[in-house]
């Protein structure tokens, strides 16, 4: 049996951009892996303007990545960017994907109510002035919505100078648009955090079963799977998941 050689392609969330996986992508890099990451439009900002995108501007500007990789690839997206992979997906092709903390299949509504009940006039902002950046607006909601209450502040503090506004409109698709599993026919690997306060275990869970599978969970890392301490498990474990693609097995072996 030949191997396939392939590209890992790591697509970023709402607020972050293609730094959230720099030492992520160098550990997989050491392992011998060709990765590549995707900025997502406005992502940094040009300007102080609203971001006007939508879900399928950035689906858009992960096909063109997909098309300059020249190999086949082994999708890596992050909440949001989970979204983003999912809806490629009902049209693209890859040799699989890995979701890590993506938004349900059941949507983001869940997510948007159980904020709101934390922090209600911070939702109404979010929907008076049409921005998402909000959301993760002081040190501590940040550490709240992607951390835990024992990362390491340094960890926090690092992630949190990089962080910045997100699409109203892309957050409207991750409540609305979401994604139609029976579209979608490349194994999926989803990997939760048992510590998230952005989507559940148990969403993650459902949204596994959905492709047949079964999520994976770090019990005591947060939203951010690929920062948070433990990153590099998550890392190990993707790259098993594409050698077991690349040999041609079936993700079940991995």
């Amino acid at each position: 049996m030949v191997s396939v050689m392939t590209t890992i392609l790591l697509v970023h969330g709402a607020w972050h951009g293609p730094w959230c996986w720099d030492q992520f992508a160098e550990r997989l890099r050491q392992a011998g892996r060709e990765v590549r990451t995707v900025a997502l439009r406005g992502h940094p900002p040009k300007d102080s303007a609203r971001m006007p995108y939508r879900i399928r501007d950035y689906v858009e500007d992960l096909a063109a990545a997909v098309a300059e990789c020249g190999q086949p690839v082994v999708l890596v997206g992050h909440s949001m960017g989970g979204l983003v992979v999912q809806k490629y997906l009902e049209r693209g092709d890859a040799l699989g994907a890995v979701l890590l903390a993506p938004v349900p299949t059941s949507g983001a509504l869940g997510a948007t109510l159980r904020f709101g009940a934390r922090h209600p006039l911070v939702l109404l902002k979010v929907n008076l002035v049409r921005r998402l950046g909000p959301v993760v607006g002081t040190p501590a909601l940040a550490r709240e919505m992607l951390f835990t209450p024992d990362t390491p502040q340094s960890i926090v503090d690092d992630t949190v100078a990089g962080l910045q506004d997100e699409s109203y409109y892309a957050y409207l698709d991750m409540i609305f648009s979401r994604p139609r599993p029976k579209r979608i026919t490349v194994p999926v690997l989803v990997l939760a955090g048992g510590r998230d306060r952005i989507f559940t275990v148990r969403e993650e869970r459902a949204t596994a079963r959905r492709y047949g599978t079964t999520a994976e969970v770090f019990a005591e890392t947060g939203h951010s799977l690929m920062t948070e301490p433990g990153w590099e498990r998550v890392a190990d474990r993707i790259d098993i998941f594409a050698r077991t693609l690349e040999a041609g097995l079936t993700p079940e072996a991995a």
